[in-house]
């Protein structure tokens, strides 16, 4: 799929072009191809092991609170500290992923979280759970953007956002398998048994993703030098597409953070009661969240990129309205639709950023996962903040600001991309 069939640009700032098609990009990995899908499998059990991780408090909040006698808004910081690290660490790890390769970067990242992981279950204060949650979230870090970087340099352009949407998915399905898991099992022996059992999952997926990932065959060490990363940065932070796709993960994420940090609370109060075991099955619908995110590469094919977003963040506002009904069915229904515009909104915005970028792309992917996380901190912590003050409703009223933000910047997208067509020249004939 070219860069002008799905929206994204063709340039880093104003002088880098995507280069022609070279022999090396024809050794490129490609679906049937030799090794595609042990690097499926290996980015996938990736996904599952940093959501399973990243996550693996956020369905036990209400549990976390009772322990430590805290309210929502200070356990909910447990979720936030988590991702706050991994967006402050996520451009410095990809930094380090440019000079000792991806596969190196990925791996000690996942050796060091899934330590920590084994230590969360012990933590004697909510102030030691939260420093502890914030070293794993930083230790993460180096996952998410060298894993696009390395789907960037290892896969065809014309698969880019199918296997984007495959690592998504896994993310989908690590999120989902950490709540459903740790809510049972936290029911019968409490939420330290339950963060324990997910440490120990996650560490069967970072043994198995180092042993199946295909040695990188397209990858050029960079530097490390603080100019050439601050001048990298800036190409990128200067492309008005990458600002655009930036903001749109960050906003995207902010519904989702706040949405399933709160919602423990909401289904374990009136007028609904939930069991614990209950609340955490409820995360099944993230399997909505891997369907919707492996498919996009055909949506943006059907709609372009522009139009994948906005029915991304229509079926999201649609959710939001539809779980402030007072049934339980209705309140599935809206948590559905929110897992799936999400998730293929993320996707979307995520493989558009890889595509656009033809240089630094580890420093462009880990911008993108910086203002993703950073949204996922603000929607934990401001959402629980309006959960206290106003009730979902005022989760929900913060959620529907984010879709406001999403459909207004993707507008705003419209509109230059017309512009630019306008100003194209003419070919002489």
């Amino acid at each position: 799929m070219t860069p002008a069939s799905t929206g994204a640009s063709t340039t880093v700032g104003a002088a880098v072009r995507v280069p022609a098609p070279s022999p090396a990009s024809d050794s490129r990995m490609t679906p049937g191809g030799p090794g595609y899908r042990r690097m499926s499998l290996a980015l996938f059990l990736a996904g599952v092991a940093t959501f399973a991780l990243l996550y693996s408090t956020q369905a036990l909040l209400p549990l976390i609170s009772d322990d430590f006698g805290v309210a929502a808004s200070e356990a909910s910081w447990t979720v936030a500290a988590a991702t706050g690290g991994l967006a402050l660490f996520v451009l410095p790890m990809s930094a380090l992923s440019e000079r000792y390769g991806r596969r190196t970067v990925m791996t000690a990242s996942l050796a060091v979280a899934v330590t920590l992981g084994l230590l969360v279950p012990f933590a004697p204060s909510i102030g030691v759970l939260v420093v502890l949650r914030a070293l794993q979230g930083a230790a993460l870090a180096g996952l998410p953007a060298s894993a696009q970087a390395y789907l960037a340099e290892e896969v065809t352009p014309r698969a880019l956002v199918t296997a984007i949407g495959l690592f998504v998915a896994g993310n989908s399905v690590g999120g989902m398998s950490g709540r459903v898991i740790t809510g049972w099992v936290a029911q019968a022996w409490g939420w330290r048994a339950a963060v324990g059992v997910i440490g120990v999952i996650a560490v069967v997926c970072a043994v198995a993703f180092r042993l199946l990932l295909p040695a990188p065959r397209h990858f050029t060490p960079g530097s490390l030098r603080p100019r050439v990363l601050a001048a990298t940065v800036r190409d990128h932070l200067g492309n008005p597409l990458l600002r655009r796709l930036y903001a749109i993960g960050a906003l995207f994420m902010t519904v989702f953070g706040g949405v399933y940090t709160v919602i423990g609370y909401r289904l374990t109060g009136a007028p609904f009661s939930l069991p614990q075991g209950i609340v955490g099955s409820i995360f099944l619908v993230y399997l909505v969240g891997t369907v919707s995110a492996s498919t996009a590469g055909r949506l943006v094919g059907r709609l372009g990129r522009r139009g994948a977003l906005y029915l991304a963040g229509g079926t999201t506002a649609a959710g939001l309205l539809l779980s402030l009904a007072a049934s339980l069915p209705l309140v599935l229904l809206g948590l559905v639709l929110i897992t799936a515009g999400f998730f293929a909104g993320h996707a979307v915005a995520s493989s558009a950023v890889s595509k656009t970028a033809t240089r630094g792309r580890a420093q462009a992917s880990a911008l993108y996962q910086s203002a993703y996380y950073i949204g996922s901190s603000v929607g934990s912590t401001v959402g629980a903040m309006a959960f206290h003050s106003g009730g979902w409703a005022g989760t929900v009223g913060v959620g529907l600001l984010a879709v406001l933000g999403v459909v207004t910047i993707t507008l705003l997208g419209t509109r230059a991309a017309r512009v630019a067509a306008r100003r194209e020249p003419v070919p002489a004939h």
